[in-house]
């Protein structure tokens, strides 16, 4: 899978970089988790140390237990525990990244992502676009929209 062999080969890269962080775009049903999935296997080899970290379902899990109007203060908290629990100093693979968005969370996804990859490289499914050096997930009206200069990102497109 081509995918991944260009995922290898800015994870090569990245450690140069100030912020490891690798955005994989493309739109629902262009094989973004598969590509995740297959990475995952090609790093941790038979030991299976490297695994995706499905942020939707593990942060949902966790900001179940905290009392809806604290969870906008323990959302960034919850997810940098979880990123270090899942993965200390190898790549961290995350996917499924949309409740980051969830506007009554008054998260800043691109941030966090950010934050998560100054430490060690991460790669992940961008669920939104990129359109003329934008990068942006939800479109225009949408209480979740989202919008961000695309410039200084590593990122990686594909398509259906």
């Amino acid at each position: 899978m081509e995918v991944v062999e260009e995922l290898e080969k800015l994870l090569a890269d990245v450690p140069a970089l100030q912020n490891q962080l690798i955005l994989l775009i493309g739109p629902p049903g262009s094989g973004k988790t598969a590509a995740l999935l297959l990475l995952a296997k090609k790093l941790g080899g038979s030991s299976s140390s490297v695994m995706l970290l499905n942020v939707g379902s593990a942060l949902g899990a966790r900001l179940a237990t905290v009392p809806g109007k604290a969870r906008s203060l323990e959302a960034a908290h919850l997810l940098r525990e979880m990123a270090n629990e899942h993965s200390r100093k190898s790549v961290l693979l995350l996917d499924n990244i949309e409740l980051l968005f969830d506007h009554h969370l008054r998260l800043d996804p691109l941030d966090l992502l950010k934050r998560q990859a100054q430490s060690r490289p991460v790669v992940v499914a961008w669920p939104g676009a990129l359109h003329d050096g934008r990068l942006t997930y939800a479109h225009m009206g949408h209480p979740e929209i989202q919008d961000y200069a695309a410039s200084g990102l590593v990122h990686l497109q594909i398509d259906a």
